[in-house]
């Protein structure tokens, strides 16, 4: 991916001579007279004035960034229009730091372009600028224009217009329709200063110094003050990325069911990574929600708990372990099994040829024992240098963990990172030809990825099959306030095929044992409702137990202030019987700005 300043380049070389984003063809430059800020912007995402030379157009200087690859400053016109579609403000991008202060009245001449963050290969819609600009100052210290108000009655319900079919489902082309559609409300109010009041925090303060917001405090919560994620067809419009003006480090370390209490003022900016973002002047005062992680119920003698935990890249020179061992011990309370997803190899990132993870494993089960915790064995098989994906020279895998007190694990030879582990029945039974064993590795389903590891387990008497996953990524798909609507998902092909190996192998398990406990589980980086968990779920071969949950429980995951669900435990027909099993989404990560991972880790209790 290009960076942001390699990526503005490219957009701005590419305006002078035409409109990558709106298709137009472009002559030369022209040259603008008597042009207002909202004739700059006009009534689609795409400003009719794209490649063209504006004179002497007027504002009033709202915001500037002096700081990043993206300096310059947003100003806007004080007596607006009437067309609700077409935005007063806009951002001038000067490339260094501007000399200008909030309240400068400015006249700017200059180029109109269209800037993509993060490049037009992205799909992110773009950012109407005025650039290499000559500006005026006329007059300081005028008052600033009023904040337009972004809040639940503005915002509407509907998230975004179908995009054009003939444009590749692209919506620049569409007049903005703020009253209908959230996107066109936000679009209508880009450079714009606006405010936000009382606006609960959904996503954690994170390393880049920004947060997430709902302005519709009762759409879709969760009871832990999130908004969850539960449809493509429906998605969350109260949501608003927050970024700041000013110094960082006096941006708020929020968690999520915080508010920012009071105004919370700023220009509207569309960034990279989050689409419409308030860029803050002045920030609400956080006001604490008081919300504490989580633990989980402590298995039965006879309840077979089960557990599925990213630990986000995992390797011996890192300092986590402690607080890893601390949330299996305290927070999971010692799962008999445990599928750990990135465990790295033995030095982590050093590219070197190294697939062994025997210290990582070893590290992370000595942490357990300090923590108060079993000693745990572990399984696992090392795969090919650089055949697994993540990390450059990490070589990340899922793992086992087993409390040989409680359950012990059937160790049968033949299992290699590139051998196919198979399914055969003997007397009566399934049993795998090599546990632990790998699922059809070469097959190009797993390319670059993960392959899933199968073991047998034995838990008073009974055999339990474990497949440990962790499959491709989100990588590469556009993002939800892209150009094209609805955004295109990318990278769920290779799920699909994924999901599709797993529950064939599953199946295999069934035909040889109809009753058989099989257990798939672990990071599938895809959502309960997805196409992913129904083609899992095919032929009621399995079930996603997380469904069991109310649905303001059904999340793993903080994402742009949607609560999603990426980990998932699936569970064959045997053990899916009513008051056989109890799931747990146990949230100790994912809600919190100091986080060991970004994964909530995940526990089913079983009777087998």
């Amino acid at each position: 991916m290009p960076s942001k300043s390699s990526a503005r380049l490219a957009a701005l070389t590419v305006a002078a001579v035409c409109s990558a984003v709106s298709g137009v063809v472009l002559t030369a430059p022209a040259h603008a007279d008597g042009v207002r800020i909202h004739d700059v912007q006009g009534t689609t995402r795409i400003s009719p004035y794209a490649g063209q030379q504006v004179t002497d157009v007027a504002g009033i200087v709202t915001g500037v960034r002096d700081h990043g690859s993206s300096k310059g400053f947003w100003m806007q016109d004080p007596e607006p229009d009437a067309d609700p579609a077409t935005s007063e403000g806009v951002f001038v991008f000067t490339s260094s730091a501007p000399k200008v202060s909030a309240g400068d009245a400015v006249t700017v001449t200059g180029t109109v372009s269209e800037y993509v963050p993060g490049g037009t290969s992205s799909g992110n819609q773009s950012i109407t600028e005025i650039t290499r600009p000559q500006v005026t100052v006329v007059s300081s210290g005028n008052a600033l224009p009023a904040p337009a108000r972004i809040d639940a009655r503005s915002v509407p319900d509907a998230y975004a217009p179908a995009g054009d079919a003939a444009a590749n489902n692209s919506v620049n082309g569409l007049t903005l329709r703020p009253k209908k559609y959230a996107l066109d409300l936000y679009e209508s109010l880009e450079g714009m200063n606006v405010r936000v009041a009382d606006a609960r925090v959904v996503t954690a303060t994170d390393p880049y110094t920004e947060l997430w917001v709902t302005v519709k405090p009762h759409e879709n919560p969760t009871r832990r003050g999130g908004t969850v994620y539960g449809s493509y067809a429906s998605q969350n419009t109260g949501r608003l990325q927050i970024q700041t003006l000013g110094p960082t480090a006096d941006f708020p370390s929020a968690t999520v069911g915080d508010t920012l209490a009071g105004a919370t003022t700023g220009p509207l900016d569309y960034t990279q990574f989050g689409g419409y973002t308030l860029v803050a002047s002045e920030l609400g005062t956080l006001r604490a929600g008081g919300l504490e992680r989580e633990s989980t119920h402590r298995q039965s003698s006879r309840e077979l708990a089960v557990a599925t935990y990213n630990v986000e890249n995992l390797d011996p020179s890192d300092g986590t372990f402690a607080d890893h061992a601390d949330a299996i011990v305290h927070h999971l309370k010692s799962p008999d099994i445990v599928s750990l997803e990135e465990i790295q190899d033995n030095n982590g990132a050093t590219d070197d040829g190294t697939v062994a993870a025997d210290r990582t494993l070893g590290k992370l089960i000595d942490a357990v024992v300090a923590a108060g915790g079993p000693r745990y064995e572990w399984r696992g098989i090392d795969p090919v240098d650089g055949q697994d994906g993540g990390e450059p020279g990490g070589n990340i895998r899922q793992a086992f963990l087993f409390n040989p007190a409680r359950v012990s694990f059937t160790d049968r030879p033949g299992g290699t990172s590139t051998t196919a582990v198979g399914v055969e029945k003997v007397k009566g039974a399934a049993r795998l030809t090599a546990s632990p064993g790998r699922i059809d590795p070469a097959d190009a389903a797993w390319r670059n990825s993960r392959k899933p590891l199968a073991g047998e387990f034995v838990f008073r008497g009974k055999t339990v099959f474990v497949i440990a996953n962790h499959f491709a990524s989100k990588g590469g798909d556009q993002g939800l306030t892209a150009q094209y609507q609805p955004p295109v998902r990318s990278s769920e092909t290779q799920r699909h095929a994924q999901a599709t190996e797993v529950n064939a192998f599953v199946k295999d398990i069934l035909e040889a044992q109809r009753n058989a406990r099989v257990i798939a589980l672990g990071d599938l980086n895809d959502f309960e409702f997805s196409g992913t968990a129904r083609l899992l779920e095919d032929g009621g071969a399995l079930w996603s137990a997380i469904k069991s949950l109310p649905k303001s429980e059904r999340y793993t995951y903080d994402y742009q202030g949607n609560s999603q669900v990426l980990d998932q435990i699936l569970i064959s027909p045997s053990l899916r019987h009513p008051g056989a099993y109890a799931y747990d989404s146990v949230h100790l990560n994912a809600e919190f700005p100091t986080q060991i991972s970004d994964h909530d880790p995940q526990v089913l209790r079983i009777r087998p």
